[in-house]
């Protein structure tokens, strides 16, 4: 059985404060956040949904995909919302040295830059390379330490829809979110096939929520 947290505890937020866990409690706005992508078959629809909204949003990349997808890349920044590196090959950085780990999101900052150069007209800043999102939430202080010396700074999350999780409804899936975002919440999605029926279920839902609400959702 898997273990996680949909609403991360204060202590861990006090604890790596040097993270960044949620915005300000004051303001009417939500950060959606999307992991793993991109992804043919689910990335397009999360960009459909959020364009119905007028939403922004922060989609964490691994690299690997974004050279196999440069085009819907492209099209994430230049419906003006927010990119950041998710590591090349999605690794789990409790399970490598800091070196290869090190290594591997440099690699995907690469690809970011390179493929950026790429296209003509590209509304991408350079400094949004420096957003960094451990894949599984697994980072090693060290590696931190690093990255935030070299200007990454480290994006985790409030709010876990655990769209990935495939013993869950997709009922409790929307439920997670619900149930736990506050303003200022970062929430994290994944525009993956694993968590794509889920996601294609909760998103709209979410959306039209917190919209009638008048909450506004932000990029990173």
């Amino acid at each position: 059985m898997k273990t996680y947290f949909t609403k991360t505890p204060a202590i861990f937020m006090r604890f790596f404060s040097n993270y960044t866990w949620r915005f300000s409690l004051d303001k009417k706005e939500i950060y959606l956040t999307f992991d793993d992508g991109p992804t043919p078959e689910i990335t397009h629809f999360v960009l459909d949904q959020l364009q119905k909204y007028s939403a922004k949003a922060t989609f964490f990349c691994i690299g690997k995909n974004i050279k196999k997808h440069p085009e819907i890349f492209h099209q994430i920044i230049s419906d003006g919302h927010s990119v950041g590196n998710h590591t090349n090959n999605h690794l789990n950085g409790w399970k490598n040295n800091n070196a290869t780990f090190l290594e591997n999101t440099l690699e995907c900052e690469n690809v970011i830059l390179s493929t950026v150069d790429n296209f003509k007209n590209s509304k991408f800043k350079t400094q949004n390379s420096k957003l960094f999102r451990p894949p599984y939430g697994k980072i090693k202080k060290s590696q931190a330490k690093e990255l935030i010396k070299n200007n990454y700074k480290i994006i985790m999350w409030s709010v876990l829809s655990a769209d990935f999780d495939t013993s869950i409804s997709k009922d409790k899936c929307l439920d997670n979110v619900l149930k736990n975002t506050k303003n200022g919440s970062i929430i994290v999605f994944h525009d993956s096939i694993k968590a794509a029926e889920k996601l294609k279920f909760t998103l709209p839902k979410v959306l039209e929520y917190y919209a009638k609400k008048g909450v506004v959702f932000k990029a990173i």
